[in-house]
């Protein structure tokens, strides 16, 4: 059962709390970036930059996990 938990997180040489951490700073973002697109759907004058530079912060994120 506990391989479970950290075969994934093993295969990107994190730990389980390791892997953890930089999830739920995705999904931080992913919340954010979620929230600003809803509110620019009704006004669009707020927010006008906002998902697409989350977008690039999550991409090099991604990117530099990957370098690890």
């Amino acid at each position: 059962m506990l391989a479970k938990f950290t075969a994934h997180p093993a295969s990107v040489n994190e730990t389980y709390f390791q892997h953890m951490r930089v999830a739920l700073s995705f999904s931080l973002l992913f919340f954010m970036g979620g929230l600003a697109a809803f509110v620019h759907a009704f006004f669009p004058f707020l927010f006008e930059k906002t998902g697409s530079t989350l977008i690039d912060r999550l991409n090099q994120k991604i990117l530099s996990q990957r370098g690890k």
